[in-house]
């Protein structure tokens, strides 16, 4: 547990000879991204399940009567949501003697680090779509957001091809064009193909000046030739700029209104802030609470590149 800020640390702060009181961060936080790249929900359950329920097979000729297929279950998902919770403590001699009013300022920047924290979660979403280690769930499909080893209930469907949304390409217009190519091949749980429209990279911001030109320049990018850049137009760009707290060459292709159906964000109790005083020590205390989680409940929406 923090220690209670005192008069002794802040011992200037109970004269009038400061011209100016400021906090140390001289910019604005990093962009808010949950809104633009989950489906955020509300929740009144101590955890959410998910269920697919399969495709069903092709029509056949009718030869005297109705030909029946199985319709094949799904996977289940749990996403259960966690409790985050943050707080400090102040002297009630200090509040008093606070010639600035910014110690209870302090507080109300509470709210500034529970949206930070929320969206470092969120980031963790792409960041380690590469891992089972999930924040939240338990899939029963039990293989990572990005995997070539997805697999399927349905009985005598090949998952050889269809079933991959990982490489280990780096970023460059061939392996746009690649992974683009890869994600309209992706089948449902009976095989059949989907129709995918992968219209959006994510890319942390090392990436920033490829995927720029890779998007607008008129012609073919790192090339002598005159032809003019496929790419160009093609995709919306976003510059997540917290992947690169997790890696900086990994990259993502998506499908951008799929990921909106498919990758939720839960809010089971927004911020709440509360203040109290201890009467025994008259110490001030402030505090903020929320729980959420976030998961996916289908992969196909995502193609992921995990770059050694």
């Amino acid at each position: 547990m923090g220690s209670p800020l005192v008069d002794r640390a802040y011992v200037r702060l109970l004269d009038d000879r400061l011209s100016e009181v400021f906090y140390h961060n001289h910019g604005k936080d990093l962009s808010e991204d949950i809104e633009t790249l989950f489906n955020v929900k509300s929740s009144d359950k101590a955890w959410e399940e998910l269920f697919g329920m399969g495709d069903i097979p092709d029509f056949s000729e009718m030869i005297g009567t109705i030909s029946y297929n199985s319709v094949y279950p799904g996977y289940h998902t749990k996403i259960e949501h966690k409790e985050y919770a943050n707080g400090i403590q102040v002297t009630r001699k200090l509040i008093d003697d606070d010639r600035y009013d910014v110690i209870e300022g302090m507080a109300g920047r509470l709210g500034n680090a529970a949206r930070r924290s929320k969206e470092k979660l969120g980031a963790r979403a792409f960041g380690y779509a590469f891992s089972t280690a999930f924040d939240f769930m338990t899939a029963e499909e039990n293989v990572s957001l990005c995997s070539n080893s997805h697999t399927t209930k349905a009985a005598g469907i090949s998952t050889s091809s269809g079933f991959d949304n990982y490489t280990v390409s780096a970023f460059s217009p061939v392996a746009v064009e690649a992974a683009r190519i890869q994600g309209n091949q992706f089948k449902s749980d009976i095989g059949e193909r989907l129709d995918m429209n992968f219209d959006t990279l994510i890319i942390p911001d090392e990436l920033s000046e490829d995927g720029w030109n890779l998007i607008s320049a008129t012609g073919q990018v790192n090339s002598d030739t005159n032809n003019l850049n496929w790419h160009k137009g093609k995709y919306r760009l976003l510059v997540y700029k917290r992947l690169s707290d997790i890696d900086t060459n990994n990259w993502f292709m998506v499908d951008y209104q799929a990921m909106k159906d498919n990758l939720y964000w839960y809010n089971r109790m927004a911020s709440e802030f509360m203040n109290t005083t201890d009467f025994d020590t008259m110490i001030r205390k402030y505090a903020a609470y929320y729980r959420c989680s976030y998961g996916h409940k289908d992969w196909r929406w995502i193609i992921g590149n995990e770059v050694t």
